[in-house]
């Protein structure tokens, strides 16, 4: 987005502040040295190039320092003598000493200047340091045109060159001028320039074959009287904003291309009002270096904008866009990288939906804030998401990522808590590998610490898992979290552990006993937690609130793999269904059971369960124990069987079969 002028900031903070000795006097102008006479042949190249004798016909920056020309100033109004830029004369025949001390005015703001550019990480950052140091201690105005778009490192741009006015600054009214200011000891002249000077096109197409393109190859800055730059300026800025700009001297303005490693990438045009010294040839190499400068800093914003984007692609891949909607809690989830410089890490949450309404909280976390440690996150996510489908206890999950874990590599450490919620037992089953135990809030705002085994990292080997079953009441909520939310280089675990219990307990009583907190607040004021300045790690954090099952919308029954359990199957079916008033679904539910339990007896060697769940659906379940998934069969018009499946998938919300650790259930949905 095109920028508009802004004002100069007044208060010289690095390399502008105010000229006074330690008298309260200001401190004398430097002594710049004078240009002796030139052939009158020279002098009118000079003044038409601006460049070194040998370069004048291009106007190109001078290959050895020049002395410049004296300007006589008129002091202004009250007889004050006129501040003076590092480079105006001061004396007619400068000595040598008066000569060097130029150079080093010259080069000590040249050094300020790339310093200040190069602090700029993002392209915003880089352009406002190049303006911020040129105005007003180097020119009164500047505009700086960038590519549109600009090219990522060896990316070949297609299309025409087209340049985008990027950002314009320039000194402001004089009535906003408080005092004097210095680069070094030097005085500097506070020349603002007419109001609507300073202005461009917002774009412009650079023309194959034209003056612009032949400035912007030759890389070298040009002054705005030099023949190159005359029918350049046009092209860049607009005809009619070019008679102000060169100036009837033509060293009013100076041309800079911007070259990054690889291609000109666009251009950037110093300006001095009329009353102020004009440019001296040796100006232009101190151009030519913030131009350089500037467009490697615009280079390595852009690289490091394109590495920002794909690792925030690569962390938003990484992490579940949204959380299930799981039967019997309500899941919310938070993730914040270490820092901006670290955009991507180690930490990973998930939920996992499990066959008999179950769902698997798991909060992981994988030394490193590299590409490397957020590629082995994703592979460890990976490989719960299948154990958790396998329907695997926790601690066999936990071992089986410690073994793909070693597999990746023998330093590939992380740890991990598992956790499985049974909303109709309204039980947790906890298994951790030596992760940060989680935390439970009660209804009645006691906030308490699980004792958990804290078992070893996963990726050490040879260990074995241990784990707990706890209750899981209605209303309460689980926090998982990783080590970035309670350490830090300025506390330990536990006192972060201790702090972020406390901002539990605090949070719930603000909502009062009888009422949970809100569950995305809660997450908010958890990293509350956290000072302006007290986070080293990246965290994820995942928060349930247990709401269960209740026990009356349950209905559960134990079938003999026989026959007639298939009539039996129907009957307790309806009569639960007129229990919760559900009379509509009755013809359907008994027609999709029949057909499933039927598929079960016919393999199954042991009992077959059947469970009926009355939440915001009805929920269908027929579990046994053949691990075999079936699947939907195209039955022809002569086949006797083979349309179960079939008509469960028509009439179903949704249906699915999942394999458990000793068989199988398989489950469809209606609307409650």
């Amino acid at each position: 987005m095109t920028e508009q002028p802004t004002p100069h900031p007044q208060a010289p903070g690095g390399l502008l502040h105010a000229a006074h000795g330690a008298a309260g006097q200001p401190l004398p102008a430097p002594q710049v040295p004078a240009a002796p006479a030139a052939p009158a042949g020279q002098e009118r190249e000079r003044a038409e190039g601006g460049g070194h004798a040998r370069d004048s016909r291009d106007g190109g920056a001078p290959t050895a320092a020049e002395p410049v020309r004296p300007r006589a100033d008129a002091a202004p109004a009250g007889g004050t003598s006129a501040p003076r830029a590092f480079n105006e004369e001061t004396s007619a025949h400068p000595s040598e000493q008066e000569r060097e001390r130029a150079e080093g005015e010259r080069l000590r703001f040249v050094g300020a200047a790339t310093r200040r550019i190069a602090r700029g990480i993002d392209l915003d950052e880089i352009v406002m340091g190049l303006c911020r140091a040129s105005v007003p201690v180097f020119a009164d105005a500047i505009l700086v045109y960038l590519r549109d778009p600009l090219p990522v490192g060896d990316e070949r741009p297609t299309g025409p060159l087209v340049l985008r006015l990027r950002r314009t600054d320039r000194i402001p009214d004089p009535g906003m001028l408080t005092g004097q200011y210095t680069l070094s000891g030097a005085l500097l002249p506070a020349t603002p320039l007419p109001d609507g000077s300073v202005r461009g096109a917002q774009t412009c197409e650079v023309e194959p074959g034209g003056a612009l393109a032949e400035v912007l190859r030759g890389v070298r800055p040009l002054f705005g009287g030099s023949k190159a730059a005359r029918a350049a300026l046009p092209e860049l800025l607009g005809a009619d904003a070019v008679p102000p700009l060169a100036g009837v001297d033509g060293r009013r303005a100076i041309l800079a291309p911007l070259r990054g490693r690889r291609r000109v990438i666009g251009a950037a045009v110093f300006l001095r009002a009329p009353e102020r010294v004009p440019f001296a040839p040796d100006d232009l190499l101190v151009a030519a270096q913030l131009a350089t400068h500037s467009a490697l800093g615009v280079d390595k914003a852009v690289l490091y904008g394109r590495e920002a984007y794909i690792a925030d692609e690569l962390q938003r891949m990484m992490l579940p866009e949204t959380l299930p909607n799981a039967t019997g809690v309500r899941l919310a989830s938070r993730y914040l990288p270490a820092a901006e410089t670290a955009r991507v890490g180690g930490d990973w949450y998930d939920a996992i939906p499990l066959p008999g309404s179950r769902v698997a909280l798991v909060v992981g976390d994988v030394m490193g804030h590299s590409m490397t440690s957020a590629a082995i996150m994703g592979q460890l996510r990976t490989t719960a998401q299948t154990l958790a489908g396998l329907d695997l206890p926790p601690t066999e999950v936990l071992h089986h990522l410690d073994e793909q874990a070693q597999r990746l590599g023998s330093d590939r450490m992380a740890t991990c808590v598992y956790v499985v919620y049974d909303p109709v037992s309204h039980r947790i089953t906890v298994a951790n590998a030596g992760h940060p135990p989680p935390l439970l809030l009660h209804m009645d705002g006691r906030a308490e610490v699980l004792d958990v085994p804290p078992g070893a990292p996963i990726g050490v080997g040879g260990v074995d898992f241990e784990s707990v079953e706890l209750d899981a009441p209605s209303g309460a909520t689980l926090l998982l979290y990783t080590d970035g939310l309670v350490e830090s280089r300025l506390r330990d675990v536990w006192t972060g552990i201790e702090q972020l219990t406390e901002k539990l307990a605090e949070t719930a009583r603000l909502t009062g006993a009888d009422h949970a907190p809100p569950l995305e607040a809660l997450c908010d004021s958890v990293l509350d937690v956290l000072g302006p300045s007290d986070r080293d790690d990246d965290i994820a954090l995942l928060a349930a609130r247990f709401e269960g099952i209740a026990p009356q919308d349950v209905a559960f029954w134990f079938l003999d793999a026989e026959p007639r359990a298939v009539s039996r199957a129907r009957r307790l079916a309806r009569e639960a269904l007129e229990r919760w008033g559900l009379e509509r679904h009755i013809d359907t539910v008994q027609l999709l059971v029949s057909e499933v339990v039927t598929n079960a007896i016919r393999y199954a060697t042991r009992p077959v369960t059947l469970r009926l769940l009355r939440t915001d659906v009805l929920r269908v379940e027929v579990g046994d124990d053949v691990p075999q998934l079936p699947r939907v069969r195209n039955a022809r018009t002569t086949d006797e069987g083979g349309r179960g499946l079939y008509l469960v998938k028509r009439l179903a919300r949704r249906w699915d079969a999942t394999r458990l650790g000793n068989g199988k259930v398989v489950w469809f949905e209606l609307d409650a």
